[in-house]
């Protein structure tokens, strides 16, 4: 169970998630020794899964965002969702209840390869159908937000 102090670490993190144990007992007022215990038990119990670089694909000329709405056909929707986990571009996917099955983004260098990707999924015989809206502007992305625990 996620209680207050753990809460303190994970938030501490999120602020500077390359900060050592030190740095967020300095942060939080925690012993550093207790804020190393629960960073490897945060860790180990998957609340903290891994600590990543937020990569800015505008800045490395991707500079076309596309929203993929996909209906798969039967029992189709494990295969489709494998294919688009295997593909670089794709971002994010989820599975989605409503009018589709599917909602995938992807990341691209230009209008061309995101065409290339859309012809793909129309001629793939285990998607029904496909809209795809492209990204005008990224207002917030891969946001994350303090806890405190109203919400768990």
């Amino acid at each position: 169970m996620v209680d207050d102090t753990d809460r303190q670490v994970v938030n501490a993190l999120l602020q500077d998630g390359r900060a050592s144990a030190r740095d967020v007992a300095a942060a939080t007022g925690i012993a550093a020794t207790t804020v190393s215990r629960r960073m490897d038990d945060l860790e180990s119990t998957g609340v903290i899964d891994e600590y990543t670089v937020d990569i800015d694909y505008g800045a490395l000329g991707y500079d076309v965002t596309a929203v993929f709405q996909l209906s798969v056909e039967g029992d189709g929707l494990e295969r489709v969702v494998d294919r688009l986990r295997d593909r670089r571009e794709m971002v994010a996917v989820y599975e989605v209840t409503g009018d589709h099955d599917i909602v995938a983004v992807g990341k691209f260098t230009d209008t061309q390869s995101m065409n290339e990707r859309i012809k793909t999924l129309l001629t793939d015989e285990d998607i029904r159908s496909a809209s795809t809206s492209v990204v005008l502007n990224t207002v917030c992305e891969h946001e994350q937000f303090p806890v405190d625990g109203t919400d768990v």
